[in-house]
């Protein structure tokens, strides 16, 4: 992009913030970027549910701040709509141009049992490509982040990788390119442009099943550059080994490094998925909200945080705050009923907690000995111990640092103040109550 669209950009965007408000621009137009002004049309990008819903709700916005700055009516186009310049030019020449997403990156990647064995694989072949897993195999059901980890270790590579090439390919653009360098007599640019890299990063190698001369090109790429030491890693829905419509000979070549799997989160993954989409996305939501859509979304990582952006787009729309109330009516307009159960956390019960009592998170892990703070600070920590698996070490040093003698006494003092204080009932079965209403 151009320093004058740049600079322009710049004034388009303070126009909208000007003319949709602080808190709408902030939410749906922020993420967006400008990749030119192609004739009469502004092309902008953005993370895919922030474009769609910027189409659908603030074009004629887009529009009018465009027109306001560069003095003339102009077209607002998205990247998904149109390909930009450059993408257009690399497609008329067979080789796609596949631009990283700046947001997946290992950061913003969130380890749980399910995926901790290729994260850490994915992270090593970054650090050391070659030197540790080649080629690494990730497989997984669509959704839970195996793209993700594709682009994570293009962008530190790219970042740490001290002039080390890297390209990021799906299968089907890989296809699509060699059907186009067939016709255009273009084989050789096109071989010049996958061999020639350090590190060769292939998504859904399963669209190659029974398309026999691409399936042959990838074996003499895969082989070209693992007999040159470079790095391959590829992601698939399936084991090598079930991949039926693939000859043996390439997926012996998939499955010659380490081969590990991404499977669905557990609910305590998708509950750290949603903190952190909210804390990066700069979304005020409850924690209960939360739980909730950790709880009743549970088929993968696409679906978790597109049920989050729709709630917010309600909250949104109706002026209402961001919590398991507009969680829910979002998530049944969208026809998600049932729930998979949610085991409760220490931050859950503290939350809960501190909503029953009116209480600050800060006050209730406080040091204050104000009997009513004490209480409740007792009150938690006894539901600590019974609502989660956690040890007494790992619960006390959730509660300020204390030791694990404290949680102890304050289960005992709970436990008989219960049998014999009708309001100290009342307490904790009101903030099991709570807790059940998001688990």
């Amino acid at each position: 992009m151009s320093g004058d669209i740049d600079q322009s950009w710049q004034q388009i965007r303070l126009a909208l913030r000007d003319s949709v408000g602080e808190r709408t621009y902030e939410l749906w137009l922020a993420p967006l970027r400008c990749l030119g002004l192609d004739g009469e049309t502004l092309v902008l990008d953005g993370p895919p549910e922030v474009a769609a819903w910027a189409r659908a709700r603030y074009a004629p916005a887009l529009r009018t701040a465009a027109a306001s700055v560069l003095e003339h009516q102009v077209r607002v186009a998205f990247a998904d709509d149109r390909p930009p310049p450059a993408a257009a030019v690399a497609q008329s020449s067979g080789l796609p141009a596949v631009a990283l997403n700046p947001k997946y990156t290992f950061e913003q990647f969130v380890i749980g049992t399910s995926n901790r064995l290729a994260h850490a694989a994915a992270l090593a072949v970054a650090e050391t490509p070659t030197q540790a897993y080649n080629p690494l195999f990730i497989y997984g059901p669509p959704g839970l982040g195996k793209t993700h980890l594709l682009h994570a270790i293009a962008n530190y590579i790219r970042s740490f990788g001290a002039g080390m090439t890297v390209r990021y390919v799906t299968a089907e653009d890989f296809t699509n390119a060699f059907i186009a360098s067939l016709h255009t007599r273009g084989t050789d640019a096109f071989k010049a442009h996958f061999r020639d890299v350090d590190v060769l990063l292939i998504d859904d190698v399963q669209f190659l099943e029974r398309k026999a001369r691409s399936e042959e090109e990838m074996f003499h790429t895969f082989n070209s550059l693992y007999e040159a030491g470079r790095q391959l890693v590829v992601t698939c829905d399936r084991l090598p080994a079930d991949l039926d419509g693939i000859e043996a000979r390439l997926r012996e070549r998939f499955a010659a490094g380490l081969v590990t799997d991404i499977s669905t989160p557990d609910g305590v993954t998708r509950l750290a998925i949603l903190r952190k989409r909210a804390t990066f996305d700069r979304i005020k939501a409850s924690e209960n909200a939360l739980a909730v859509i950790a709880a009743m979304v549970a088929t993968n990582v696409r679906a978790l945080e597109g049920a989050l952006i729709r709630a917010v787009a309600l909250a949104s729309l109706h002026g209402r705050p961001l919590d398991e109330h507009i969680v829910r009516e979002s998530l049944a307009r969208n026809g998600c009923v049932g729930a998979q159960p949610l085991p409760v956390t220490i931050a859950m019960v503290q939350e809960a907690t501190c909503t029953h009592f009116a209480l600050s998170c800060d006050t209730l892990i406080s040091r204050s000995r104000v009997a009513r703070v004490a209480w409740a600070r007792h009150v938690a920590m006894y539901l600590a111990r019974e609502l989660t698996d956690h040890s007494l070490p790992h619960i006390a040093r959730e509660f300020g640092g204390r030791d694990h003698t404290t949680i102890l006494h304050a289960w005992k003092r709970v436990s008989h103040e219960v049998v014999h204080s009708a309001s100290a009932l009342s307490d904790v079965e009101a903030i099991t109550l709570l807790l059940k209403a998001v688990a």
